[in-house]
């Protein structure tokens, strides 16, 4: 458990926003679910503002640091089928667990980001291994725009990742299989 008071928080927010939605956060409920007394949440972030840039900042740092970390122990693929399968793995990080919860205050931060410009500043697609070991395979089996190809790839993923999550169910191998081979056309 954190014991930085600042990332305790966020990390309480985060949790408070994808079980309860963007009317959920407040001050109040960030205090229950860090279990810290009333009033805690407010004196570290005076505002709501401040607090959900905080959650952004801290959930962005979180997917970074998992993204990386994936990237770094993920052999380079060989082969789309070797491409599809590490994909996969990354989707059911994204809808079970920790990163399900991650997963869903992105998206209602994403949205939110619309009326707030400051936060999709914050939000803005990253550079990371993980998006690296895409780019490097689809350069490695000779597509010519192999930045733009990783990007629309990954955001076809993120697709699915999103349609999940609100309509239930999971990502198929076929289904990624089907976006790894268009890339690759």
């Amino acid at each position: 458990m954190p014991t930085d008071r600042r990332t305790l928080l966020a990390d309480a927010a985060i949790d408070v926003l994808a079980a309860a939605g963007i009317r959920g956060l407040t001050h109040r409920a960030v205090d229950r679910a860090a279990n810290l007394p009333p009033g805690t949440t407010s004196a570290y972030y005076r505002t709501r503002q401040a607090l959900l840039t905080a959650l952004v900042r801290r959930l962005v740092a979180l997917d970074q640091a998992e993204l990386q970390a994936i990237g770094e122990r993920t052999s380079a693929p060989n082969s789309s089928e070797e491409l599809t399968t590490a994909i996969a793995a990354f989707v059911e990080l994204r809808l079970t667990g920790g990163g399900r919860r991650r997963s869903l205050a992105r998206y209602a931060c994403a949205l939110e980001s619309v009326h707030h410009p400051e936060l999709r500043e914050i939000l803005v697609a990253r550079e990371n291994a993980g998006r690296q070991v895409v780019r490097d395979f689809l350069a490695a089996q000779g597509v010519m725009d192999a930045d733009d190809r990783t990007v629309t790839l990954l955001t076809c993923v993120d697709g699915l990742v999103f349609d999940r999550l609100v309509a239930g169910g999971t990502v198929s191998d076929r289904e990624i299989h089907g976006l790894v081979a268009a890339a690759l056309r």
